[in-house]
């Protein structure tokens, strides 16, 4: 039996605002034309918009980044409104937020119905973002929303292999993806990964990111061609493994569905049963002998 969900990527294009209402219109604009979907997908760091109505934002070095808290309070506020207001299961992109534990974090919200769903703390800081003193989570969990078990990969995590595994050790079946990727190559650093770990663990991948380049001033250019992906396998249409996929820098909504039944079945009976398969060979993985020093060959039986 058919198990569909539908998704709708919100790929941002960054403006200069005048003050946080015309950036929620901004946002609130996007989110119209995500209406019907079931969980709808904005991307990572979309509020540094919300730099350009500082004074003289222009000539602000890159660490005062993070004075985009200030706005903090408002912006939870208003995408729990918008998912209580429209019935829809947000996950507002991220937003650099003081933390009173000390530090600013890189934190992405899921709001519900209901309210508040799930907050992850980035765990991997993307090398450019420690100009902005940001400090790291250490936390990876799914959770469940009323039509799937997810859970959230920011940008830079998904460059990392062990982040999506331990998602779906826990269950994942979508891993969702809030992105801002500097340039091309960046981009298709965290694109190219996002597909490899679909293959690897045999779960969708929602990944969208942030686009625009401001004129002058140290919030950075933002390349994007947002996608929701799938394993590369018989049962779905795409042999690329690509479900759906925006148009490169131009603001959108993006709409997919993806089956969470044919993930399922294709776990245990596709042509490549690589979630199984790599946990299937774990002691082999665990016995691996990493103590050696580069260059010391293993000699066979060892």
């Amino acid at each position: 039996m058919s198990k569909p969900v539908s998704i709708a990527a919100c790929q941002f294009v960054m403006r200069p605002v005048k003050d946080f209402d015309g950036f929620a219109r901004h946002a609130a604009r996007l989110l119209d034309q995500a209406k019907g979907a079931d969980l709808v997908l904005l991307p990572e760091l979309f509020t540094l918009a919300l730099f350009t109505t500082l004074e003289d934002w222009r000539n602000r070095p890159v660490a005062e980044l993070v004075k985009v808290d200030r706005y903090t309070k408002a912006y939870r506020s208003f995408f729990e409104d918008e998912a209580r207001r429209r019935g829809q299961h947000i996950v507002a992109g991220s937003h650099l937020e003081k933390k009173k534990t000390g530090g600013y974090f890189n934190v992405a919200y899921v709001y519900g119905p209901n309210g508040l769903v799930h907050a992850h703390e980035k765990t991997h800081i993307f090398p450019a973002e420690s100009q902005w003193k940001t400090r790291e989570g250490d936390r990876m969990e799914a959770f469940d929303l009323p039509f799937a078990r997810v859970g959230i990969n920011i940008c830079y995590e998904a460059e990392i292999p062990e982040c999506s595994a331990s998602l779906t050790e826990q269950g994942a079946e979508i891993i969702l993806c809030p992105s801002f990727t500097f340039s091309e190559p960046g981009f298709w650093r965290v694109r190219h990964c996002a597909q490899s770990r679909c293959i690897e663990n045999q779960v969708y991948f929602a990944h969208c990111a942030t686009g625009g380049k401001l004129p002058r001033g140290p919030v950075p250019n933002g390349w994007t061609r947002s996608s929701i992906l799938s394993p590369c396998d018989t049962p779905w249409s795409a042999p690329n493994g690509v479900v759906a996929e925006a148009e490169t820098n131009v603001e959108m909504v993006l709409h997919g569905t993806v089956d969470l039944a044919l993930l399922h079945e294709n776990r245990k009976k596709g042509v490549a049963t690589t979630f199984k398969d790599r946990r299937r060979r774990a002691d082999c993985y665990r016995a691996w002998p990493s103590h050696l020093k580069p260059g010391k060959s293993v000699k066979r039986g060892q």
